[in-house]
């Protein structure tokens, strides 16, 4: 997988009516999409290793450490 410039990641915080593809609490990454973001969806890679839109009120995003997130990208 190729680093994204500004790779950003947030958790599940509703997996409702999503449980096989959303796990609350679970940590997900974000892939920018301003298309999904001007409708107030968010797109993350869930948990069939591919990225789909969910609703944003689904998620908290999160700000992390750089270096946390080389880590976490290197095992995605």
């Amino acid at each position: 997988m190729a680093k994204q410039e500004n790779p950003s990641f947030a958790v599940c915080v509703n997996n409702q009516d999503y449980p096989a593809s959303l796990e609350v609490g679970k940590l997900y990454q974000v892939i920018p999409d301003s298309n999904a973001d001007a409708h107030g969806y968010i797109r993350v890679i869930d948990e069939s290793g591919e990225d789909y839109g969910y609703s944003k009120d689904r998620f908290f995003p999160l700000q992390i450490p750089s270096a946390l997130q080389d880590a976490l990208l290197k095992v995605a």
